[in-house]
């Protein structure tokens, strides 16, 4: 049941319950969220958290409970799913999003039309006033979800100032889910609720959406696998656990803290408490039959009944698991010699050369669109080359984590099927025991791939990759789908891992656990780097340190003379005496500085994006922080400008 609430909260969920089929989500579930709540959501994957999300949009109708909004309160939500967009160019499909302008509109058109056919004087002024308070309306609309605000919001998600009019239908899907993202900032609603917002998002776009979250002062409710974004973002935690739904102050690093110190405190009181059973059990048994204590035990008896019993916490089974010991390749793994791949006119790769060499974890990086994930498609053999050749080493044996795991199991197949037809040597209690390392057990594994959820689907291509063991790992964005817990556990079983690695990722504790080699994606070739993700960063830092040190000297040395300025002075000054001419010679003036501050920008901003593309320094937030900071702070400059830009060229073009 849905109802209007007081000022003081935002949404209220009381006594909730849902269930599907013999699973129980959840049970006489409370929660409240205030207005400017930060809340994140943890939970193993499948206890229900985006489905909580999608009961508070109404997606999902819950069994049993009311949900109680404040009146008039507006929700946003972003699914993990790929998202649908309107046909057209993309910044009319962003601003689209927001309701309410297409009513305006009419209303502002009827009003017009209204009173050009009006006659009496009193209609008439009427209809004007009510024109006046519609376009006022309408201004203010424009000011806050118009094209200027989704121009910005879409720059800052990595968008290009010359994509902004294409067509949605040209984008790949991870940018579409760029789109809706935009598409939700702009409608700035009272409650933000994202599911795993940040899976396809570049280290630059993603600093820049940090600091966007940041900044707004509305309610989120977030589901997120990357612990530091989480950490970060939030000052409350609404965990599901076994015993329900848990409400914790602080970040999730307080979460986990705090939980912990209530295990040892229920089960110190719980060992206490059972220590004094144990006691007063003893005395009744022993005087029990005896007259003279008859009275003592019956005391004790009475005591005993009143003690009640501590429930401890009951944690949920995680994910564990050890990859096999794998049999050694030659030396070189692989080898990818002049290779080029082109899709249509646009050229990812051109002469790229390459050696992965045994016992590499090499972490691959680059802006979004550079082309990490079809170096991927290439290495496996998922996509082939236009030129070139890829060369596997002596015995490799390749495994493959697709980004898009589902793509790569088979949907109709039970889980125990997908997995026998990988080893059908293999007794079928062993494989078995594979699924149980990964949560699966008893009739769970008679489940069809096409009914789990995202995390289910990724801890069997994960559970693949143990049944048919490999010395060469491929993996693309391998903890998207996986909760915090079982991304740690991936992690531990990745650095114990024998074999060669090769991953695309956007999380920075796995990139940093990892990644003993760099592979940077630019300029159609790669940049190979021998070190971890931080030291790489440090690298970029000191030589675009450098470049500016460099480029600041050179501009002094080279800086043009006063005549050509006296030149363009003289010929302000004689255009000044006609009228026109003297309206002009500002906006000109101006647009000029605006021209050459965006190139500054522009040229300052590829530089940030070089350093932040390597996502092991975004980890060390000593050293990247005041480069994510002056990143942000730079792209709102830059949009300003752009802005600015846009409405100075429109005024000289009106002024001939």
């Amino acid at each position: 049941m849905l109802s209007a609430l007081r000022p003081v909260s935002l949404v209220i969920l009381q006594k909730l319950s849902l269930s599907y089929g013999k699973k129980a989500l959840f049970e006489d579930a409370s929660l409240t969220i205030g207005p400017t709540d930060r809340i994140g959501l943890v939970g193993a994957n499948g206890t229900g958290k985006s489905t909580l999300l999608k009961v508070l949009t109404g997606r999902v109708t819950p069994d049993d409970g009311t949900i109680t909004f404040r009146r008039n309160a507006r929700v946003g939500y972003l699914a993990q799913e790929l998202q649908t967009l309107p046909d057209g160019p993309l910044v009319e499909a962003v601003l689209s999003s927001v309701p309410g302008r297409d009513a305006l509109d009419e209303r502002l058109a009827s009003t017009e039309q209204l009173l050009s056919a009006a006659t009496a004087e009193d209609e008439q002024l009427e209809l004007a006033a009510s024109l006046a308070d519609l376009h006022e309306e309408r201004d203010h609309f424009d000011e806050h979800y118009g094209r200027h605000q989704a121009e910005r919001i879409l720059l800052g998600l990595g968008f290009a100032l010359a994509e902004l009019e294409q067509p949605t239908t040209s984008f790949s899907g991870g940018w579409r889910m760029r789109a809706a993202l935009a598409g939700l900032l702009l409608q700035d609603p009272d409650l933000l609720l994202l599911d795993e917002p940040t899976n396809h998002l570049d280290l630059p776009t993603l600093a820049w959406f940090d600091g966007f979250l940041r900044r707004s002062r509305k309610a989120m409710v977030l589901i997120s696998h990357d612990r530091e974004f989480l950490n970060r973002q939030i000052g409350r935690v609404v965990s599901l656990e076994l015993e329900g739904l848990r409400t914790w102050t602080g970040n999730y690093e307080d979460y986990r803290r705090l939980r912990a110190e209530e295990a040892e405190r229920l089960l110190a009181t719980a060992q206490k408490v059972e220590a004094r059973r144990a006691q007063l059990q003893a005395f009744v048994d022993r005087f029990r039959a005896k007259a003279s204590k008859a009275s003592q035990a019956q005391s004790k008896m009475k005591q005993l009944e009143k003690l009640e019993r501590v429930e401890v916490q009951r944690d949920r089974a995680t994910v564990g698991f050890r990859f096999p010991p794998t049999t050694p390749p030659g030396r070189d793994v692989v080898k990818l010699s002049g290779l080029r791949k082109a899709f249509g006119d646009h050229v990812i790769y051109d002469g790229l050369e390459a050696l992965l060499v045994r016992g590499q974890r090499v972490a691959v990086t680059g802006l979004n669109g550079a082309g990490k994930t079809t170096l991927l498609k290439l290495i496996t053999g998922e996509l082939s080359p236009d030129a070139g050749t890829i060369t596997l080493g002596h015995n490799v044996q390749l495994g493959y984590y697709a980004q898009h795991h589902a793509d790569t199991l088979d949907r109709t197949r039970s889980i125990l099927d997908e997995l026998m037809a990988l080893a059908p040597d293999k007794p079928q209690a062993w494989v078995r025991s594979v699924l149980g390392a990964f949560l699966f057990s008893g009739d769970d594994v008679d489940k069809k791939i096409g009914v789990l959820s995202g995390g289910e689907r990724a801890r069997v291509a994960l559970a693949r990759l143990l049944v048919k063991p490999a010395n060469l790992l491929v993996m693309d964005e391998p903890t998207n789908h996986l909760d915090l817990d079982s991304s740690e556990a991936l992690i531990e079983a990745l650095e114990e891992y024998d074999g060669t690695l090769v991953f695309v990722s956007h999380n920075r504790s796995f990139l940093d656990a990892l990644a003993t080699h760099i592979w940077d994606v630019r300029d159609r070739k790669l940049v190979p780097f021998m070190g971890s993700m931080a030291e790489y960063l440090g690298k970029l830092d000191a030589e675009a340190k450098a470049r500016e040190e460099s480029g600041a000297g050179l501009s002094r040395a080279s800086a043009p003379g006063k005549p050509a300025s006296d030149k363009e002075r003289r010929r302000l000054e004689a255009e000044a005496r006609q009228e026109r001419s003297r309206r002009l010679s500002p906006l000109k003036k101006e647009l000029e500085k605006l021209e050459a501050r965006i190139a500054t920008l522009e040229a300052e901003q590829k530089v940030r994006e070089a350093q932040l593309a390597d996502a092991e320094f975004a980890k060390d937030y000593g050293a990247s922080g005041p480069v994510f900071a002056a990143h942000r702070e730079a792209a709102e400059e830059l949009e300003r400008a752009l802005a600015r830009w846009e409405a100075v060229g429109t005024e000289i073009a009106s002024l001939g």
